[in-house]
């Protein structure tokens, strides 16, 4: 059963404004097709984006951004294209997983009509697919309003006294979806300026000088 958690709901769209008017739009997620979206969520595991570009450019450069040509690829070659990346042999194993099961699941033209839980449930089941990555397809390709629970938001927010950062992802996954009511675009954007903020600012050594939130932030200065 999952762990109950209330956050207070005005302070979160506060936080959000303030991100939202400090660094402007981010046009999120990077991607041409939900297709391409969902190989970048499981690239993006454990490295930066640029790498996880580098990783794509050569999956297109072969003519091999589909799931079909995934699948039918040689193990060698799929980890090749996939080295910059990172820990690419179990990469293209993870995402020749996830290929093998979006085909026999019909593709998007199928599971676009599962509901959101039913379909967070299925991606949950590929073997490599864990929570974030899940929602991050969720949210970016599938267009559904899950909020996207990493590493910055659990920084971010227990700076600012919010959270301790141990809870579970689903108990805070469960506590912003609350808080904020159910909205794609706004879920979209929020986890985005998270990043670039906790990317920019609030960095493991954070610019407190340099951020829009330390009115009121428990950690500033600290």
């Amino acid at each position: 059963m999952t762990e109950m958690l209330k956050l207070p709901a005005a302070r979160v769209r506060r936080v959000y404004e303030r991100l939202h008017e400090a660094h402007g739009p981010q046009h999120w997620w990077p991607g041409e097709t939900p297709f391409e979206i969902m190989v970048g969520a499981i690239l993006t595991q454990n490295t930066a984006w640029t790498n996880v570009e580098r990783a794509i450019a050569n999956l297109k450069r072969a003519r091999a951004l589909s799931p079909r040509a995934i699948v039918a690829a040689e193990p060698e070659r799929l980890g090749e294209w996939l080295r910059p990346s990172g820990y690419f042999n179990i990469k293209a194993r993870r995402l020749r997983n996830f290929c093998t099961w979006y085909l026999e699941q019909g593709g998007l033209s199928r599971l676009k009509w599962l509901d959101t839980q039913a379909l967070r449930h299925a991606v949950l089941s590929v073997n490599g697919v864990g929570p974030e990555t899940a929602d991050d397809i969720l949210l970016y390709a599938f267009e559904r309003p899950v909020f996207v629970i990493d590493a910055y938001t659990r920084r971010l927010f227990s700076r600012l006294g919010m959270i301790s950062g141990e809870e579970g992802y689903e108990t805070l996954r469960h506590a912003f979806e609350h808080a904020l009511g159910p909205d794609v675009a706004l879920f979209n954007e929020y986890h985005a300026l998270i990043v670039v903020h906790a990317k920019d600012i609030c960095r493991k050594k954070p610019s407190c000088g340099d951020c829009v939130l330390k009115r009121g932030c428990a950690s500033a200065g600290s």
